[in-house]
């Protein structure tokens, strides 16, 4: 069974992809998608999993079930969404996972800091969606001050020594590339050492831009560097 939280709530899990290699570096792992978020993000790529009061796809118990018919076969279990930090139920899920003996991974938009923070020590491995600048987080995210929750985020996950990767999905209708290079200099100032660039599939007009000279000055800026187009 679950482990108890304050909420009494067991995490809702809206999806559950068995295996990957792409998800959770240098690691085969099961992707647990947790239900809801609260961004509204025009490219979204999970759209079926804004809502936090949609029905689930299956119970808690039934993905430890599964979990527990993967040892010695899976690395480690990655907490997608969705936005994980949404649930309460989040740390404890996090906790029974470690003790099943497997390493843990989270996929989050940092939108809520201080949850990050009180699951940082329970955590392997972060993947950090960098939107774009702070002033440029309301028009993509639809909500008022994200930006700002993100990058105090970013500033904690840095300074918590776990390891992780940022990643900027972009397209020249979201913010300009002349903006995008501002972005990559405020990220390596920051501290970030990992960091990709994922081509976003944008309305009609909005085109990717970025030249081949750009992408080898940035990747001299972080110790990893990915371009992944579409």
């Amino acid at each position: 069974m679950p482990i108890a939280v304050s909420s009494g709530q067991s995490l809702r899990v809206g999806g559950l992809t068995p295996l990957t290699t792409i998800d959770f570096p240098g690691r085969l792992a099961a992707v647990v998608y947790c239900q809801g978020c609260p961004w509204r993000c025009s490219y979204c790529h999970n759209p079926e999993l804004l809502d936090a009061a949609a029905p689930t796809a299956t119970s808690w118990s039934q993905v430890l079930a599964f979990l527990e018919s993967r040892r010695g076969l899976l690395d480690g279990v990655v907490f997608s969404g969705g936005e994980p930090t949404l649930q309460a139920a989040l740390p404890a899920a996090l906790a029974q996972v470690r003790a099943m003996g497997f390493a843990t991974g989270l996929h989050t938009g940092g939108m809520y800091p201080e949850r990050l923070a009180a699951v940082l020590p329970l955590l392997d491995w972060v993947g950090l969606d960098i939107k774009g600048p702070k002033h440029h987080y309301d028009a993509i995210t639809g909500v008022p001050g994200s930006g700002v929750r993100a990058w105090e985020s970013l500033g904690l996950l840095v300074a918590s020594g776990v390891p992780h990767e940022c990643r900027t999905t972009w397209h020249s209708g979201l913010f300009s590339a002349e903006t995008l290079c501002e972005l990559v200099t405020a990220l390596s100032d920051q501290g970030v050492v990992c960091w990709a660039l994922q081509e976003c599939r944008g309305p009609s007009g909005a085109h990717w831009t970025v030249t081949s000279q750009q992408a080898i000055r940035w990747a001299a800026q972080f110790a990893t560097f990915a371009l992944r187009r579409q």
